[in-house]
């Protein structure tokens, strides 16, 4: 064992390459800028005209690749985060930082209590066929 602590083991595996603790993403922050609630279902698109994301030097390669993604098609937080292979709460922070640069938007979905009852609906349709 030496003198530091460590016990000769190297801080990465030889077949992955170096190991990036998730907190280094996103500068230990666990909030975005622009404190968004990101449930696992809300939808990320980009936002019209945002541009090529590879020009912005700000953003982190991971922020590139959301917005390539949701380019290509809007994503959900849960399938970002698959596809990046990052955690949630890592994804969630990106995503706020990019809703505040103004390259994605999110579309959260409707809440249960929000949706429409399918009997209201039949009684209209049932009241429109009366007339």
């Amino acid at each position: 064992m030496s003198g530091n602590g460590q016990t000769g083991k190297h801080w990465f595996d030889d077949e992955a390459g170096p190991v990036v603790r998730p907190y280094a993403m996103t500068g230990g922050r666990t909030t975005s800028a622009a404190q968004h609630r990101l449930d696992l279902i809300a939808v990320v698109g980009t936002e019209p005209g945002a541009g090529d994301p590879e020009a912005n030097h700000a953003l982190s390669p991971e922020q590139v690749e959301i917005v390539e993604l949701c380019r290509k098609a809007p994503q959900s937080v849960a399938e970002l985060a698959a596809e990046l292979d990052l955690p949630v709460g890592v994804v969630r922070v990106l995503i706020g930082d990019l809703v505040h640069e103004e390259l994605i938007h999110v579309t959260r979905p409707v809440p249960p209590a929000e949706l429409v009852d399918e009997s209201i609906l039949r009684d209209v349709i049932n009241g429109l066929r009366a007339l």
